[in-house]
C-alpha cells in the first residue's frame, strides 16, 4: 500500500504532455512538466509517521494525453523504484501504479483535471481511495492520498514536491 500510494502521488506530480491551448487537461499537465523532489509522509494508518523523500520524471505519455513515470522514493537508507502511468481515457482517466491492482501497486479507475489540479479514483481489491494533486503555485504540488474507511476518506499520504533542474516546458519553448 506505501509503495503503491507514494507512486500514484508521484505520478500525479510529473504529467507531462504536448502543448495544446484548446485541452484544459493538457494545459494543466504542461504546467507540472519538469523535474520535482520533495518530503512525503504517512499521516495516518499502521506506518503514521514515517517520513520518505521521492525524486522522478515524468515523460509525456506515448499514445495519449497523460504521463508515464519512472523514479524512486527513499525511506532513511531504503530506496523503492517507483513506476506509474496515467493517461485519458475517453472523458477520464485510467491507469496503474507499480504493476497495477493485480499485482502489488493500485489502478486509477475515474480522473478529472479542474484548472490547478488533477482528481482520481483508486481501487485495489478492497481498497478504494482518491489522491488529488494541486498546483499550489509554479514550482510547488501538493498531494494528497486519501482511502475510504467506513464511508469516509481519510488522509493517509501528504507530500510537498518542489521543482526541480531547469524551468517548466511552456507553448513557447521548444
Amino acid at each position: 500500500m506505501l509503495n503503491a500510494g507514494i507512486a500514484l502521488a508521484i505520478a500525479a506530480g510529473s504529467a507531462m504532455a504536448t502543448p495544446a491551448l484548446a485541452d484544459p487537461d493538457k494545459a494543466f499537465f504542461r504546467q507540472v512538466v519538469g523535474q520535482w523532489s520533495g518530503p512525503g509522509e504517512i499521516v495516518a494508518g499502521k506506518y503514521k509517521g514515517t517520513k520518505f523523500v521521492c525524486d522522478f520524471a515524468g515523460t509525456e505519455h506515448p499514445t495519449d494525453t497523460g504521463v508515464a513515470l519512472d523514479g524512486s522514493c527513499r525511506v532513511g537508507l531504503f530506496s523503492q523504484p517507483m513506476h506509474a502511468e496515467v493517461r485519458r481515457a475517453g472523458t477520464s482517466y485510467r491507469g496503474a501504479f507499480q504493476d497495477g491492482a493485480k499485482g502489488k501497486g493500485l489502478d486509477i479507475v475515474s480522473g478529472n483535471v479542474d484548472r490547478d489540479r488533477i482528481i482520481v479514483g483508486l481501487d485495489r481489491k478492497q481498497l478504494k481511495g482518491a489522491m488529488i494533486a494541486r498546483l499550489a503555485d509554479e514550482q510547488t504540488l501538493a498531494i494528497t492520498v486519501s482511502v475510504t474507511v467506513a464511508s469516509e476518506l481519510v488522509p493517509v499520504i501528504g507530500m510537498n514536491l518542489k521543482r526541480t533542474g531547469g524551468t517548466r516546458q511552456s507553448a513557447l519553448t521548444k
